[in-house]
């Protein structure tokens, strides 16, 4: 596939000056929520006066906490209760939007923006959504394809912003007690005299799930290097991966998995030799460091979920059914994802270790 340049769609007839009050809107989740924030760099140089507010959901508040270009975050609770929508639309109303960038598209973004009296809305050209706002565009277009960042970018250039660079990724650092709690870790542990690989072990669904046996191959291969020292990383829902792991690994490995925040888990990643695992929110965070990173794709495209603007490794198997959405496998095996071997994804670590 090619990619295609950023759309150059005619700009609104807008007057610049009249936007006062902006509204953005990505409710979940990880990487979705990163791959905004150049957009919201672009955003803030084209109206450095306006007042910008981001809605997110509450878990992935402290993913925009912080960035130097918002101004409000407005976080909902991940309930979809009719109690908390009125009373967050009440208050979205009351602010008096100019305008609302909707860079999520789903159900419950899309009635924020409709229901949100801003003077301007706009969004992806999704069916039956699409009505809502007062210019759509398209997320992609036919023989070409847009990275998600630029999906985003391109939603602010149709206010005539012009874009000389695309932005990085923009994290809030992490405080000074998460700062002290990840050098702890890394001093009690033993980690700070030796080359740390981050293996991100989530799944996510089944159609991102490489397999125990798979990262345990790796893990061999990994721990037979000199120096290295392997950190587990994951979510609360992956104590069980984490501990069949531990089990049949034939060397000793670190974890942390369930025991690190966003912020805290950008730390350790910053301060580590590498980053490994699938198209993943873990893997969107390394992307905002320098850290390198090997990832595997397999119902999603580079194309698309690439990390931005890092140094990075990417591994993917060309099959035609790719991408899916993750509903039903065609061929029954997963073999986008389960064709790559770990023997592959050692060859890309060794680049960067």
């Amino acid at each position: 596939m090619t990619r295609l340049p950023l759309i150059q769609e005619r700009p609104p007839k807008i007057e610049p000056s009249s936007i006062k009050k902006i509204l953005l809107i990505r409710l979940r989740r990880i990487g979705d929520i990163i791959m905004t924030t150049p957009a919201v760099s672009v955003l803030r140089e084209g109206f450095p006066q306006a007042s910008i507010s981001y809605v997110v959901e509450k878990p992935y508040k402290s993913l925009v906490d912080g960035n130097p270009n918002l101004d409000k975050i407005i976080a909902l609770s991940r309930e979809k209760t009719i109690r908390e929508s009125l009373s967050v639309i009440r208050q979205i109303r009351k602010e008096k939007y100019d305008l609302v960038l909707d860079f999520h598209g789903g159900p419950r973004a899309s009635l924020i923006a409709l229901f949100s009296k801003a003077k301007l809305k706009i969004g992806y050209r999704i069916k039956y959504r699409h009505i809502i706002y007062d210019i759509a565009i398209p997320r992609s277009k036919e023989n070409g394809y847009f990275h998600s960042v630029e999906n985003h970018i391109n939603l602010v250039k149709v206010l005539g912003i012009k874009v000389n660079s695309l932005p990085p990724l923009e994290l809030p650092q992490a405080q000074k007690e998460e700062h002290e709690k990840v050098k702890r870790i890394v001093n009690e542990k033993g980690l700070d005299s030796s080359k740390n690989i981050i293996l991100h072990i989530s799944a996510g669904n089944e159609f991102r799930d490489w397999g125990v046996e798979n990262l345990i191959q790796l893990i061999n291969l990994l721990a037979s290097l000199e120096g290295i020292k392997i950190i587990l990383i994951g979510e609360e829902e992956d104590r069980n991966v984490e501990e069949e792991i531990l089990r049949k690994a034939d060397h000793p490995l670190f974890s942390l998995v369930g025991m690190l925040n966003l912020r805290e888990l950008r730390e350790l990643i910053s301060h580590s030799t590498l980053f490994v695992g699938s198209d993943s929110g873990p893997m969107h965070i390394a992307a905002s460091t320098s850290t390198p990173i090997v990832a595997y794709f397999g119902p999603t495209l580079s194309a698309h979920f690439a990390p931005w603007m890092a140094k990075a490794s990417i591994i993917e198997k060309d099959f035609d059914c790719r991408p899916c959405k993750q509903k039903q496998c065609h061929y029954k095996d997963f073999r986008c994802l389960q064709s790559i071997k770990p023997e592959e994804v050692y060859e890309a670590c060794l680049r960067y270790v």
